[in-house]
């Protein structure tokens, strides 16, 4: 069968589970997300030893070899993360809106959920348990596609996955997992009009821009994370220190790293030094502009590429600015409105930063790290949408939802 019959036949059996997951109670959902958290434990050795066949094969850089390579205790994370969605509150038919016209007609917005969602991604494996839970619980059914790099614990985690659905008595056509990594697979995805009733991508610049460029299926996009932090005059600078360490080291490889520094030019030749050494203490090293490496002399000068990229590694990109107006300017030009932060004590300017800066997330006095579905309350993300339409930010089971309106009326008939 190929990719495109597979597709068809895949799409057709996450339909008539979608329509069951769709009428499901809540607390069957919730006890499948439980079942499905102990099927994962159980399979712990399975997982692990289809994840070390992934990271043997695999030729590229430490960090992305972070976000490919599963533990113990990131598979039993796996586990808790889908015990938390269970414990969340359902997300359907909540009422929305509700309100009586003067005809009597009462009118209501209810959630219901999107139908069948194709998940693209790549490295990360746990993004697969991470979607399936949140598609799940919103009762939507998924395909996953993930990346050549983490096929092998692709199949291991949904075959867990499965054995959940299966022993809590709901269609294993809930959750399925792409049989290849052939690219061929994706274009069926993406041709994949009246199959698939969303697309979600979750990778690299150039996945994202496939899937934009080439979908016939609605997208939910997840850009790059090109974020940055803010050290502004009034900055605390213990409070600066502490947060820009962790927000560019704590994981380098995420989306919600900071990839560049901007810092004040009243307080850069006070504070830069700082901050600098801090950072190669970590092992980051550094690409500045000019006024930076005025300070700091031995900072590598930055190319004018530099500011644009999303590093995903131990480098920041480091600039010095005149003030909030000229910080919102460099954001405007270089970053990709995923998340950006600023650290200060002056409500004004933080206020400033927070209304002027178009991110999806924009932070005041903390981590740009915290920009994570988990984080934010809601279990676990999809993905960090990026675009304008129907959800921004962590995509969570809220966002997973669409609506529908349901109308009563006592024999009305439209004059």
């Amino acid at each position: 069968m190929d990719e495109n019959e597979h597709l068809k036949a895949a799409a057709a059996a996450a339909r008539q589970a979608s329509h069951i997951l769709a009428r499901s109670p809540a607390g069957t959902r919730n006890a499948a997300l439980r079942t499905m958290a102990d099927a994962v434990r159980a399979g712990m050795r399975e997982i692990l030893a289809a994840n070390a066949a992934d990271v043997a094969a695999y030729q590229g850089t430490a960090a992305f070899l972070d976000r490919l390579t599963l533990t113990e205790a990131r598979v039993e994370a796996m586990a808790r993360g889908l015990e938390d969605v269970a414990s969340l509150p359902d997300p359907l038919d909540r009422v929305l809106a509700d309100w009586t016209r003067p005809n009597g007609l009462r009118i209501r917005r209810i959630a219901t959920p999107i139908g069948v969602i194709g998940m693209i991604y790549e490295s990360r494996p746990n993004v697969g348990a991470d979607a399936s839970a949140l598609c799940l619980k919103s009762g939507n059914a998924v395909i996953l596609r993930g990346g050549s790099d983490s096929l092998h614990s692709a199949r291991a985690i949904n075959a867990a996955l499965q054995k959940g659905l299966v022993a809590a008595g709901l269609p294993e056509a809930c959750i399925q997992v792409a049989p290849t990594a052939d690219r061929a697979y994706v274009a069926a995805m993406l041709a994949g009009a009246g199959l698939l009733d969303l697309i979600i991508p979750r990778g690299g610049k150039s996945l994202v821009e496939r899937v934009q460029r080439e979908a016939r299926v609605p997208v939910l996009a997840h850009a790059e994370g090109l974020c940055h932090t803010y050290v502004h005059a009034a900055a605390d600078p213990a409070m600066a220190r502490r947060i820009l360490a962790n927000a560019k080291m704590r994981r380098t490889g995420i989306c919600g790293a900071t990839e560049t520094l901007l810092i004040d030019r009243s307080i850069a030749a006070s504070l830069l030094p700082l901050l600098v050494a801090d950072l190669r203490a970590l092992g980051c090293a550094f690409r500045a502009d000019a006024a930076a490496r005025a300070i700091v002399p031995d900072l590598p000068a930055a190319s004018p590429t530099d500011f644009d990229t999303e590093w995903l590694d131990a480098i920041l990109s480091v600039a010095v600015v005149d003030g909030v107006d000229a910080a919102l300017a460099h954001i405007a030009a270089h970053g990709s409105e995923h998340t950006d932060a600023i650290v200060t004590e002056d409500a004004a300017a933080a206020d400033r930063f927070l209304r002027g800066v178009d991110s999806a997330v924009a932070m005041w006095n903390a981590s740009t790290q915290f920009c994570d579905g988990g984080e934010f309350g809601f279990g676990a993300e999809i993905g960090i949408a990026t675009g304008r339409i129907h959800a921004r930010g962590p995509v969570g089971l809220e966002q997973l939802t669409t609506y529908r309106y349901l109308v009563t009326g006592t024999g009305q008939v439209r004059p």
